[in-house]
């Protein structure tokens, strides 16, 4: 292998049941790995600029979740879009590609997805690095009306309400726009999920999922109490100007885990796309004295 090669973004595909996974990967194989967990309504491209950063220490590994991205799933009534699910695959998904031990970096649906996986394989876990992925309630910004109507009446026109979370102008001005330098955000990210979510299909995947986030609110006492039994090393390195989830979500992860280290950003919720050097160099600093294995 060329001494480059190492630091060169590779593509790949795993087969995970009838789900075909798609994942980028950079690092040396024998490197500590760092699983990168994607969020809404986004895709492991969402981890381009912070990849090759880390990648002279790290094996970084950033699957694109069923639903998401290139990865390739059965369509509604084929499979069950649920979170319980994407952690199911994702979990398979580890065990595919033989990984004994990783740390986790969590992004929004990234972190009830990862903090599932953390809880049912904690000697597993290395490390967690939460950005602006949420396991309290105090993180949830006031903006979350229509989906807390549609998960307490999940009826079809409170299922409609929350369409408008998928249309391209709310991805772009608020999920991504919210807090963000415009001369540093680079229409590439946003562009790229307008384009997945206009797929056949997509919206109503997402829609599901949307219903579904509710499990992840009830089942965070059990993320909490996985956090305070097994007292992982913890990162929270969180956009301040995120609409969705406020910083204090970051700080609350202190209350289960004392030591956990945070740090706020001037960013918003897709914080790598204007901030990836200064993450990386959080990352990079926090795993270098945390890191066992």
């Amino acid at each position: 292998m060329n001494i480059d090669d190492a630091f060169r973004v590779t593509f790949h595909t795993q087969q995970v049941g009838d789900v075909n996974v798609f994942y980028r990967e950079v690092g040396a194989k024998d490197a500590p790995v760092l699983l990168l967990l994607h969020g809404f309504p986004s895709s492991s491209h969402m981890f381009r600029d912070l990849m090759p950063l880390l990648a002279s220490q790290y094996r970084l590994i950033a699957p694109d979740l069923p639903g998401f991205g290139n990865t390739k799933a059965s369509p509604r009534g084929q499979f069950d879009y649920t979170f319980e699910n994407l952690y199911k695959v994702i979990e398979r998904f580890t065990e595919a590609l033989g990984l004994k031990k990783y740390a986790l970096y969590l992004f929004d649906y990234g972190a009830p997805t990862g903090l599932r996986l953390a809880a049912a394989n904690p000697e597993k876990v290395t490390a967690i690095i939460s950005q602006n992925g949420n396991a309290y309630l105090e993180g949830f910004s006031d903006q979350w009306g229509p989906w807390q109507a549609y998960w307490r009446e999940p009826s079809a026109a409170n299922r409609e309400a929350c369409r408008a979370s998928l249309s391209p102008q709310v991805i772009r001005d608020w999920q991504y726009g919210t807090g963000a330098d415009p001369e540093k955000l680079s229409p590439d990210g946003y562009n790229l999920d307008i384009m997945y979510m206009a797929r056949p299909g997509a919206e109503e995947i997402q829609l599901d999922l949307i219903l579904d986030y509710r499990s992840n609110v009830a089942a965070y006492p059990s993320f909490q109490e996985y956090l305070r039994k097994y007292q992982p090393p913890l990162l929270a390195v969180w956009g301040k100007h995120d609409p969705a989830f406020i910083p204090p979500g970051a700080h609350a992860y202190r209350k289960d885990v004392p030591a956990a280290e945070v740090h706020l950003l001037d960013a918003g919720h897709f914080a790598l796309e204007t901030h990836a050097p200064e993450v990386a160099e959080y990352i990079r600093d926090f795993l270098s004295r945390t890191l066992k294995s």
